[in-house]
């Protein structure tokens, strides 16, 4: 089958290489080497460096309402386009270019979590599964039909970066299935139970001590380990990436034994975080030659 493929991060990589042990991928399409580093030198994304050791054909459009460019992708002849984390909205005409269309591999069971941040929403919001899903692709935002969908629980301690990696794998194991099996059925999303995951903005990022500890180690792990929800301690700008839930009581904030914090109820334990300018590092690790205030701001 010919196939063009459209992604640009990490996310995208596993269902990439996927498929090009499989089908014939005619391009790949991706975003444009951004400035990155210190040096803030031109770098190329994840799937153009896979997409370039597997020796295939890379293209990086600024937008594609050019109608140069959708000629250009027409004239690929592709049977079907596979889209993971593109980053442009793909107009009509390319979406109707593909003899089978475009498909989508989006990290929730639709229609829960429609946009930009499923993976994230799904831990803050507490929900017990989440999973990937196959969509037909159309004009609204992510509200095609199914074509197939796998399901997993969200383990208790499980980070965004955790749920990434395993959700990223296997929407690569489902859309080489779907593939092999086109044309499929199908089915229209239900109309109940919409929800959207919307970009994650800077201030859901600082932490309020006041609030329970199971909200809050929520917002922990659904923002480890980027943008990496945040606390004042002694002046300083720290990140926490995991934590657990524990027995204890105290003013919100305030220290208890270790690295744990009163919370508005209950108390979290933090076990890896990460001070400016440092890696992420484990508590006992950390803590060494640092003492923590007794409240944390």
């Amino acid at each position: 089958m010919r196939v063009v493929f459209m992604g640009t991060p990490d996310f995208s990589v596993p269902a990439l290489r996927e498929i090009a042990a499989r089908h014939e991928v005619v391009a790949v399409y991706t975003q444009p080497p951004r400035a990155a580093g210190r040096g803030q030198k031109p770098r190329v994304s994840p799937v153009q460096a896979a997409a370039e050791a597997l020796g295939l054909p890379v293209r990086h459009p600024e937008r594609l309402r050019d109608p140069a460019e959708q000629a250009a992708f027409a004239a690929l002849g592709a049977d079907v386009a596979v889209v993971v984390a593109y980053g442009l909205i793909l107009p009509q005409p390319v979406l109707d270019a593909p003899r089978l269309g475009c498909l989508n591999i989006h990290a929730s069971i639709l229609p829960r979590w429609r946009g930009a941040a499923p993976i994230q929403r799904a831990i803050m919001a507490g929900d017990a599964e989440t999973g990937v899903a196959i969509m037909q692709m159309e004009a609204g935002l992510d509200t095609g039909p199914v074509l197939a969908e796998a399901r997993t629980p969200i383990g208790p301690e499980e980070t965004a970066a955790d749920l990434h990696d395993r959700l990223s794998l296997m929407g690569a194991g489902l859309i080489c299935d779907v593939l092999g099996r086109l044309p499929l059925p199908a089915v229209p999303q239900a109309p109940e139970g919409v929800t959207y995951a919307a970009k994650i903005l800077k201030d859901e990022a600082r932490i309020d001590w006041t609030k329970s500890a199971a909200e809050i180690d929520r917002q922990i792990r659904g923002l480890s380990p980027f943008p990496g929800a945040w606390s004042d301690i002694g002046g300083e700008r720290v990140k926490l990436l995991r934590a657990r839930v524990i027995a204890g009581e105290g003013v919100p904030g305030d220290v208890l034994d270790g690295f744990q914090v009163a919370c508005g109820t209950g108390a979290l334990e933090i076990i890896e975080a990460q001070r400016a300018g440092k890696k992420p590092m484990r508590t006992e690790d950390l803590l060494r030659g640092w003492a923590l205030p007794p409240r944390l701001g």
